[in-house]
């Protein structure tokens, strides 16, 4: 009778330990995973229809949520958007393009977030889109000419370590974004590119 009860018993303990496991794994992650400059990410998530988790992605990966990183290509704040096509995208938007406007969150969250639309519309598939974030549009267009890196319209290799190392990692990272904080109907799962 003894132990007809202790299996029972130990398998629920067994459960609630994986449960608290799974629980506090979840807040380790969260804890590298930030949800900061969230009334901005809402609102131009909702204005130009990216999913938030890939918004959330691009700021993780570009600068780890800092406003004030600047990187060794004058790429600036917290997506990393260079001054040339911060210029090209007010050219789109009739804006002053002035480059010390992207040190403030709101306006390099929305531009980053209006650049990633306008590669979307063009590219249709977010690993793509990532690519060209990094590596430009014109550089992905050169890609897709050549039947070696083209697969019907869509990426089947990146030619370039940098950028291929980079396309993973913003789809990884967006993938834990959208686990942690978002249900499962804010579909990114799409992933293209198969190593």
């Amino acid at each position: 009778m003894r132990k007809s009860i202790a299996i029972p018993i130990i398998l629920v303990l067994a459960a609630l330990i994986a449960t608290f496991a799974g629980y506090i794994g979840d807040l380790i992650t969260k804890s590298f995973h930030p949800v900061k400059y969230s009334e901005f990410v809402t609102k131009y998530s909702a204005q130009y229809n990216v999913p938030e988790p890939i918004i959330y992605s691009v700021i993780k990966t570009e600068s780890s949520f800092r406003p004030d990183a600047k990187s060794h290509k004058g790429a600036i704040g917290l997506m990393q958007i260079t001054p040339a096509t911060f210029d090209w995208l007010c050219t789109k938007t009739g804006d002053e393009a002035n480059p010390s406007l992207l040190y403030d969150p709101e306006t390099n969250i929305r531009y980053g977030t209006y650049y990633l639309s306008l590669l979307y519309s063009e590219f249709q598939v977010w690993d793509t889109v990532y690519a060209a974030y990094n590596a430009g549009r014109g550089k992905v267009n050169e890609w897709l000419s050549q039947d070696e890196y083209n697969n019907h319209g869509r990426l089947k290799s990146i030619p370039y370590p940098e950028t291929s190392d980079y396309v993973k990692k913003v789809g990884k990272t967006a993938q834990t974004y959208e686990r942690l904080y978002y249900s499962e109907s804010e579909t990114i799962k799409e992933s293209i590119i198969q190593e």
